[in-house]
């Protein structure tokens, strides 16, 4: 399945979640930044509050989009223990990457919600969105940090992943949405005609 760009395979999960619509319960969550196209478009369609989760990829020493895990915006770590030790990945180097990404995830929290605070997630149904998941690990560390919030529900609404990962998904949260889980799967982006770098001025604008 192949997708226009972001904010037709918003729409188009939109209508997978019409069942949420006007439930004051809901809140939608954009992973910054590509996440939030979608989000924004799933938010207006069941009218439900858009705010954002902001976990980050950490990046093999040698191929920074080989995620040897990610972490969550308060810095807890999801690793793939595997991949690190068949590639000889050192703990220095896991704690620097750490603190890089912590302090990213901070600086695009800071900006994105420009002075408002965080909506409360204790009892809410969460409806958690990106433009694609690849390894899952960024997807990991955000489910993680929302269930220290105490939902009442985690709802993953994904266009698309490998079809390998859709068990895995299905055990760690309440409910799976999705739209395409092929069994080869390459780059996020080949999924899309039009899959363009979200700017920060961007996400900014979607989340006002």
């Amino acid at each position: 399945m192949i997708f226009k760009n972001r904010k037709e395979a918003g729409k188009l999960l939109a209508k997978k979640l019409l069942d949420y619509r006007n439930n004051p319960d809901v809140v939608v969550l954009g992973l910054p930044r590509g996440g939030v196209v979608l989000a924004r478009e799933i938010a207006d369609e069941i009218k439900a509050p858009l705010d954002i989760v902001v976990p980050r990829k950490l990046g093999a020493p040698f191929s920074s989009e080989l995620a040897i895990g990610a972490i969550t915006q308060d810095g807890n770590a999801v690793l793939n223990k595997d991949l690190i030790k068949e590639l000889g990945v050192d703990e220095k180097y896991i704690k620097k990457e750490i603190e890089k990404e912590k302090k990213e995830a901070l600086r695009r929290l800071e900006k994105y919600r420009f002075g408002k605070k965080p909506i409360d997630l204790i009892n809410k149904t969460i409806v958690l969105v990106d433009d694609g998941i690849a390894t899952g690990y960024t997807m990991y560390a955000a489910i993680d940090f929302i269930k220290t919030k105490m939902p009442r529900k985690i709802i993953v609404a994904i266009p698309v992943l490998p079809y390998e990962l859709v068990s895995d998904m299905k055990k760690i949260t309440d409910e799976l949405v999705y739209l395409d889980a092929p069994g080869y799967f390459g780059a996020i982006s080949s999924f899309y005609k039009e899959f363009k770098q979200t700017a920060d001025k961007e996400v900014v604008e979607l989340m006002r």
